[in-house]
């Protein structure tokens, strides 16, 4: 019999910890990815091993809501992949503009740059002042840069490259304000924007919207947790609402793939299925 390496398995006990003690669960996260975050934050704490870091995490609740940074990935730009904006912008927008209000969601907005980049769009499309995007995220400093909206002005070169790749209409520098050293944008797409807690590990759908944007996490996560998430965004979205996944992600082996039909493939655009949405209202009622 094969003996795991100490590291996993104290791996898999501050896992545990974690979830017993903060509620956060991570236990579905891909282990490699998530074992090499772990040991990269071991001297940021002064520890030797994994089990010398669950003492602290256990005990000093700041050494936790630390370790956070370490175990979420927050690497996110303003209009990140502009080709898969381009095609929201071009292909989604014209079925959005159906609607008499909107609910969006972005699942996994780490500082909350995505988020931004969808109300822009929005509001260069004619539709921010009738929309609400809902933008989520497990990590509370993240959730706190993203309500300020204030990002290093030195980001915004790349930035605004991004936005015309994107199909920006103008110039990005319409949506901030220079303050020193730091961008704050624009104050009509704050008020867009509802930036909460939640855990596709952990939680439920919270509401139905038309379009559910979810890049760069299903990645991280095992194979159960991955559909987990998927029926979870499945379930949150309307009739013929759409989902959009990252470039290294897709639902093409995953349990739900019959409840969608793929709409931009290329930009792993995807369009949830009448007979779908339909059969799962009929189980709910």
């Amino acid at each position: 019999m094969t003996t795991r390496p100490d590291a996993d398995i104290e791996l898999g006990l501050l896992l545990d910890a974690i979830f017993e003690k903060y509620h956060y669960d991570f236990r579905g996260y891909a282990e490699a990815s998530l074992k090499r975050r772990v040991m990269s934050a071991l001297p940021r704490f002064g520890c030797e091993t994994i089990s010398r870091l669950q003492e602290r995490v256990l005990h000093e609740p700041n050494v936790f809501a630390a370790l956070l940074g370490f175990m979420t990935v927050q690497v996110t730009d303003l209009f990140r992949d502009p080709s898969y904006f381009r095609a929201i912008r071009e292909k989604v927008v014209p079925y959005l503009r159906t609607y008499p209000s909107l609910k969006l969601w972005v699942a996994g907005c780490a500082t909350g740059e995505e988020a931004y980049s969808l109300a822009i769009l929005l509001a260069e499309e004619g539709l921010l002042e009738r929309t609400l995007i809902y933008a989520t995220d497990i990590h509370p400093d993240s959730l706190r840069i993203a309500q300020d909206g204030v990002y290093p002005l030195d980001r915004f070169a790349r930035f605004s490259e991004n936005y015309l790749l994107a199909g920006g209409r103008g110039s990005l520098s319409y949506y901030y304000t220079a303050r020193y050293a730091s961008a704050v944008l624009d104050r009509a797409l704050k008020a867009a924007i509802l930036f909460s807690d939640h855990s596709l590990a952990t939680d439920s759908a919270f509401a139905e919207v038309a379009l559910v944007s979810c890049r760069n996490v299903l990645i991280y996560f095992e194979r159960e947790l991955q559909e987990r998430a998927i029926g979870v965004l499945r379930d949150s979205l309307c009739r013929r609402g759409f989902l959009g996944l990252g470039t290294k992600e897709t639902l093409r082996f995953s349990a739900h793939a019959g409840a969608f039909s793929d709409f931009v493939p290329e930009e792993r655009i995807y369009q949830r299925t009448w007979e779908a949405t339909w059969r799962t209202r009929s189980k709910q009622s």
